[in-house]
């Protein structure tokens, strides 16, 4: 598979043309739950979603130390991805991460969409609370997890599923904690940002700086929920990668008629 084990894909024919849509989870999610996004789609494109190192398949990987080094490598894969149009979507840490990537691909011409979703700006991350979290002894985190994340009442109660489910959340946390902006010049690809209407990590205002990040201003697309608002409704970001993966008019010509 292109990528050397970077992706996943559920393995659907699609067209030879088809675009590519790049997924990056959020802390700690797992990334096969975007790949059910495949059959929304069609064949009209191909959803690849992201697997970092340590994880999943790639478990006896040594693990990523920063988010820099997991944006260079997820580049580098996804320029080894066949030569059609790349839409890179990520979700709240993903979202980060997507951009990240998206700045290491500014002269790769594929690279057409970035869709972002429960992001706050990067100049505005790591937030305080991140940082607070991530500095938390184990059971403080879990706590904290549970308060403030809606951990499930069976995860609360049992530790055995806590040491199951939680530690990748808590490295990604901390991988987020260590993230560093650094301003740069303005990606000129177009850019999307969808999000739950009741997520308090999307309010405040901490968006509109996003828009320093782009040539021209992003689409802003506003769905009834909170954080994982389209858990239960694809739609609300499908619909969106839908349209973003729409060819390219063609650029207008003078005519010129000789006599």
């Amino acid at each position: 598979m292109p990528g050397d084990g970077w992706f996943l894909s559920d393995g659907a024919t699609t067209r030879p043309d088809a675009p590519t849509v790049v997924c990056f989870a959020h802390a700690g999610g797992d990334p096969r739950a975007y790949l059910g996004w495949q059959r929304h789609l069609g064949p009209a494109a191909t959803v690849r979603a992201v697997c970092v190192p340590g994880r999943g398949h790639r478990v006896g990987e040594p693990r990523t130390t920063s988010l820099d080094e997991l944006a260079d490598g997820a580049a580098e894969a996804i320029r080894g991805l066949p030569d059609r149009a790349v839409c890179l979507f990520g979700h709240s840490l993903g979202g980060l991460v997507a951009f990240e990537v998206a700045r290491r691909l500014r002269d790769w011409p594929p690279l057409r969409h970035l869709v972002v979703s429960g992001c706050a700006a990067p100049s505005l991350l790591p937030t305080e609370y991140i940082v607070w979290a991530a500095r938390l002894p184990w059971r403080e985190f879990v706590e904290a997890t549970a308060k403030h994340e809606g951990l499930a009442p069976e995860i609360v109660e049992d530790p055995e599923l806590q040491e199951l489910l939680l530690p990748e959340l808590r490295a990604d946390v901390r991988l987020f904690a260590d993230y560093r902006y650094r301003p740069a010049a303005s990606l000129t690809i177009e850019a999307s940002l969808v999000n739950g209407a009741d997520d308090w990590r999307v309010a405040d205002g901490v968006l509109h700086p996003w828009e320093r990040e782009f040539a021209a201003v992003p689409r802003y697309h506003w769905r009834d929920g909170g954080h994982f608002y389209f858990t239960d409704r694809p739609a609300a970001v499908v619909d969106i990668l839908r349209d973003a993966l729409r060819p390219m008019p063609a650029p207008a010509t003078d005519h010129v008629e000789v006599i």
